[in-house]
C-alpha cells in the first residue's frame, strides 16, 4: 500500500465512523454568540457588515487525524489580518484557542475543516469610527473540505489560465487579508468549467501569475520550486511546502512567475489547507510535463501528509 492509499484508507475509515455517530454536531458545529449548536442551524443577523459588505477578515486551520496543524499560525495571521483592517476581534486569542479546541473536541470530527470570521459587527464604517465598533466573531467545524478530491489527486486536476478575468489587483484589496470577495475567483471557476477544466488560474493582468480560487499556485523546472511573491494570500500550507523544499536541500523561488513559466514547466500543483498538494497534470487542454503526477510534487505530497503527526507543528485534541 503507497502512502498515499494508506492515508485515504485511514481518512475513509475515519469518515464512516463518523457517519455512524448519534452526534448531533457531527455534521458540523458553530460558535455564534457564546453558545455552540448544529452548523446546519446556525444564523448570524442580517444586518451583520461581514454579510452587507463583506467587511470582515477570516482563517481556516484544520484538523487531520485528531491533530490540529499549524493553528498558531493561523491564528498568527488572523491577527495580522484584523490588525491590517482595524478589526479587533472580541474574544482574546487564549479564549479563541480554547473554543476552537472545545469545538472540534465536542464535535467528535477527527479530519475537519474550522473556520474563523470576524466581522466588523452590525454597524457600517461609514457611520462609527473603527475603534468605537463592536465587532464579531463566528466560529464553525465541519467534516475536512477537500479542493481537490482524493481520487482526482492521485492522477492530478485540469486548470486553465483565466483569459476573461484578473486577480483583483492589490492596490484595491489587499491579498494578503485572507477575505470572503471572491467577485474575480468565481469569474475564474465559470470560465475554467466552460472551457472543460476544473480549475482557475489567475493572472496579474501583466504577464505574471497570482493565485487560484482559494489556493497558491506552485511550479517545479529543472528542480526548482517556483511559487509568485505578488498579489498572493501566503498560504499557510505554501510555507509548509517552502519548509519541505528547504528541508530536502531544494531551491524554491518566491519572485515573480510569468505566466509563459506555465507552459514551459515540469511540475504544477496547487497548495491549501482545504486539500492540502493537489497536483495538476493539464492545463488549457494539453498534459504539464509527461501529464503525470511528478517525483517531486509526489515528495512534497508525502511529506506533508507526515508532518501532520509532528509534535512540532500539531497537537491532539482530547475527544473524551
Amino acid at each position: 500500500m503507497t502512502t498515499m492509499d494508506a492515508l485515504f484508507e485511514g481518512y475513509r475509515s475515519r469518515t464512516a465512523a463518523l457517519k455512524a455517530s448519534d452526534n448531533p454536531l457531527a455534521a458540523g458545529v458553530a460558535f455564534i454568540d457564546g453558545a455552540f449548536t448544529p452548523l446546519a442551524e446556525a444564523r448570524i443577523p442580517l444586518m451583520d457588515q461581514g454579510f452587507l459588505h463583506s467587511d470582515l477578515t477570516y482563517d481556516v486551520p484544520a484538523v487531520w487525524d485528531g491533530r490540529y496543524f499549524r493553528l498558531d499560525d493561523h491564528l498568527d495571521r488572523l491577527e495580522r489580518s484584523c490588525a491590517t483592517l482595524r478589526l479587533r476581534p472580541p474574544m482574546d486569542r487564549r479564549t479563541l484557542r480554547e473554543r476552537l479546541v472545545e469545538m472540534v473536541a465536542i464535535s467528535g470530527i477527527r479530519d475537519a475543516y474550522v473556520e474563523i470570521i470576524v466581522t466588523r459587527g452590525l454597524k457600517f464604517v461609514r457611520e462609527t469610527r473603527p475603534e468605537d465598533l463592536v465587532n464579531s466573531i463566528y466560529l464553525l467545524a465541519m467534516p475536512y473540505v477537500w479542493v481537490m478530491p482524493p481520487d482526482m489527486q492521485r492522477t492530478g486536476g485540469s486548470a486553465v489560465v483565466t483569459r476573461t478575468v484578473r486577480r483583483t489587483p492589490p492596490g484595491a484589496m489587499d491579498p494578503t487579508v485572507k477575505n470572503l470577495q471572491w467577485g474575480d475567483f468565481v469569474r475564474g471557476l465559470l470560465e475554467a468549467q466552460d472551457r472543460g477544466a476544473v480549475y482557475p488560474i489567475l493572472g496579474d493582468g501583466d504577464g505574471n501569475v497570482t493565485e487560484g480560487s482559494g489556493f497558491n499556485v506552485v511550479l517545479v523546472k529543472d528542480g526548482v520550486i517556483h511559487t509568485p511573491r505578488l498579489g498572493v494570500l501566503e498560504g499557510v500550507t505554501r510555507r509548509t511546502v517552502l519548509e519541505i523544499a528547504r528541508s530536502k536541500g531544494w531551491t524554491a523561488v518566491v519572485d515573480q512567475v510569468p505566466v509563459n513559466a506555465l507552459y514551459d514547466c515540469d511540475e504544477l500543483f496547487f497548495s491549501t489547507t482545504a486539500g492540502g498538494i493537489m497536483p495538476v497534470t493539464e492545463l488549457d487542454g494539453a498534459p504539464v510535463g509527461g501529464g503525470q503526477v511528478g517525483p517531486v510534487t509526489r515528495a512534497i505530497w508525502e511529506a506533508y501528509w507526515d508532518l501532520h503527526h509532528d509534535p512540532a507543528l500539531s497537537f491532539a485534541i482530547d475527544y473524551a
